[in-house]
C-alpha cells in the first residue's frame, strides 16, 4: 500500500507543480493542511478518496488523470473512459459534428488529448493537403507530428519556432501522460533541446494569440485556433475532446483563403 500511495503522492506532487502551485496554495484551495499535504505526498499519509478528490478539483487536474490518481491510492476509478465513438457519447459527436460543418470553408478537426485527429469537416483534408502530401501520413493522423515532421507541415509553417515550443507547452499544461508523445517531438531533428523545459515563452508582439501561419506561394496566410470544449463534463473522453476551428487572423487572409477554397 506504501508504493501506491506514494503513486497518488507523486502525481499529486506533478500536477502542483504544472499548475505552478505550492502546497500553501493547495492548502488554501483545497480546505486541506499544508502538513497533511505534505505528508500524501512523501507517502506517509494514506489520503482519503473524497481528500484525493477534493485535491484534483482544486488543481483542475483532467478527469482521465484523476482516474490514475485514485488507481495509485487503491481505489476504483470514477470517471467513464468509454471511448469517443460509444453510444454514449453520440449526443457529443453528434453536436461536435454540427459545428464541424458550420466552420467551412475553414478547416475545423476534432482531437483528443494527445492530438490525434478523430473527425474533420471537408475544408481540413483540402487546406492541410496543399502544403504535403497526406496520404503519407495514413490515418488516424497525429497533428503534432504533422507540425514536427520535416516531411509534412513543418516547412510551411511560418515562426515554427515559437509555434512549436508553445504546442510542447500546451501538451504539457493538458495531460500528464504525454511524456512519451513529447520526447518523440523533442527527437525531431533541430527541435531546439532547451524546449525540454518548460518556461515562458518570450514574445515581441502584442497579439493576444500566436498566429498559425502557413506560407503558400511566396504568401503566409495567418489563422488562429478557437478550441471549443464539453462544458461540465463527467466523462473523461468527453473532457478531453477539443474541437479545433481555425480562423483567419486578418482580412487578406479571409480573401486569399476563399479565393483559393472556395466560400463554402
Amino acid at each position: 500500500m506504501r508504493n501506491e500511495v506514494n503513486g497518488a503522492g507523486d502525481l499529486l506532487r506533478h500536477w502542483r507543480g504544472v499548475r505552478g502551485r505550492s502546497q500553501l496554495d493547495l492548502s488554501l484551495d483545497s480546505g486541506v493542511s499544508q502538513r497533511h499535504i505534505s505528508f500524501v505526498e512523501s507517502g506517509r499519509s494514506v489520503p482519503s478518496r473524497q481528500m484525493l478528490l477534493d485535491l484534483a478539483q482544486a488543481l483542475e487536474v483532467p478527469l482521465r488523470d484523476r482516474n490514475a490518481m485514485l488507481l495509485a491510492a487503491g481505489y476504483a476509478p470514477v470517471y467513464s473512459e468509454a471511448p469517443w465513438n460509444a453510444e454514449e457519447m453520440s449526443s457529443v459527436t453528434r453536436a461536435l459534428e454540427r459545428m464541424l460543418a458550420h466552420h467551412e470553408p475553414f478547416p475545423a478537426l476534432v482531437m483528443d488529448r494527445d492530438w490525434t485527429v478523430l473527425k474533420t469537416n471537408r475544408a481540413a483534408p483540402r487546406f492541410f493537403g496543399r502544403f504535403t502530401d497526406l496520404e503519407a501520413f495514413p490515418p488516424p493522423r497525429n497533428m503534432l507530428r504533422l507540425m514536427f515532421d520535416s516531411a509534412g507541415l513543418r516547412p510551411c509553417i511560418a515562426d515554427w519556432p515559437i509555434v512549436a515550443e508553445a504546442m510542447l507547452q500546451r501538451l504539457r499544461r493538458e495531460t500528464a501522460g504525454a511524456q512519451a508523445l513529447l520526447d518523440e517531438l523533442l527527437a525531431y531533428p533541430g527541435v531546439n533541446p532547451a524546449w525540454r523545459t518548460p518556461k515562458a515563452i518570450d514574445l515581441a508582439s502584442p497579439s493576444p494569440v500566436i498566429p498559425l501561419g502557413f506560407i503558400l506561394h511566396g504568401q503566409v496566410l495567418r489563422y488562429f485556433s478557437l478550441v471549443t470544449t464539453v462544458g461540465t463534463p463527467n466523462a473523461a473522453t468527453a473532457q478531453e475532446l477539443r474541437l479545433e476551428s481555425m480562423v483567419p487572423a486578418d482580412d487578406e487572409t479571409e480573401a486569399a483563403h476563399r479565393a483559393l477554397f472556395g466560400n463554402s
